[in-house]
């Protein structure tokens, strides 16, 4: 089940990284303030749930030990 939660908590890192070069890549073009920070918040909500899966496999990897 630990395997489950890293799989996924890999798949949004790679999600985290991919929202922050499109908000690089924005912010460099002078593109939207508006589209910026709906970037930031997607970048900052994956993060949000990268960390909890990432704690989810933790804690299911301790308790089967």
């Amino acid at each position: 089940m630990a395997t489950v939660f890293n799989i996924l908590a890999i798949i949004v890192m790679l999600g985290v990284v991919f929202v922050l070069v499109r908000g690089l890549v924005n912010m460099m073009r002078g593109g939207s303030g508006v589209t910026s920070n709906k970037l930031m918040q997607a970048r900052v909500l994956l993060q949000f749930v990268a960390l909890v899966l990432i704690l989810l496999a933790v804690w299911i990897q301790r308790g089967a030990s």
